[in-house]
């Protein structure tokens, strides 16, 4: 007997928006993610960001998952940095998602959660701010690989506007 060969997942296409922030020193602010639906796929590191909303610009997606995910309200997020195309699966969806990277430098600061969603609170673990060092001698997993490479490029040059961001006061600490 032959065995029907697997049906290929359907493919959720969507546009997404993501916030390298970096610090006066040069660290990059990362969040710690997982997929509650899948806890054998491990934990990995992550920029904030997220998928947009309908009718929503690409800066302004930017500006709101920063805000949300972080407490970090800015003004002015500069010109995109990085451009990918990431394949993956995430609480039973597999998704094909365009992403632009926006950078902005503020003073480092502890992550205000109030503006987390459900699927937030259920897929964000922790957060921390990473040094270009550290970056290339971790084994843990990044998203995108080439965060290294650029932050590396950011900390050589103008890191987008510093003017207008607002830090959060109060927040949750990171790990």
């Amino acid at each position: 007997m032959l065995e029907e060969p697997p049906i290929p997942p359907r493919v959720t296409d969507r546009v997404a928006a993501r916030v390298l922030v970096v610090d006066d020193e040069g660290a990059l602010l990362l969040l710690r993610g997982c997929d509650p639906a899948r806890p054998e796929a491990g934990t990995w590191w992550m920029t904030p960001g997220g998928g947009l909303d309908d009718g929503e610009t690409i800066e302004a997606a930017a500006r709101r998952e920063l805000r949300e995910e972080t407490g970090l309200v800015v003004a002015d997020l500069g010109p995109v940095v990085f451009r990918r195309t990431a394949v993956f699966d995430f609480e039973g969806v597999r998704y094909r998602q365009k992403e632009q990277f926006f950078s902005v430098r503020t003073r480092r600061f502890e992550i205000d959660d109030a503006g987390w969603s459900d699927v937030e609170r259920r897929s964000v673990l922790s957060h921390r701010w990473w040094t270009h060092a550290e970056l290339v001698a971790t084994g843990e997993t990044l998203h995108p690989e080439e965060l290294p490479r650029l932050l590396a490029s950011l900390s050589s040059r103008s890191v987008g506007p510093a003017a207008g961001a607002t830090a959060p006061r109060t927040g949750r600490s990171g790990g």
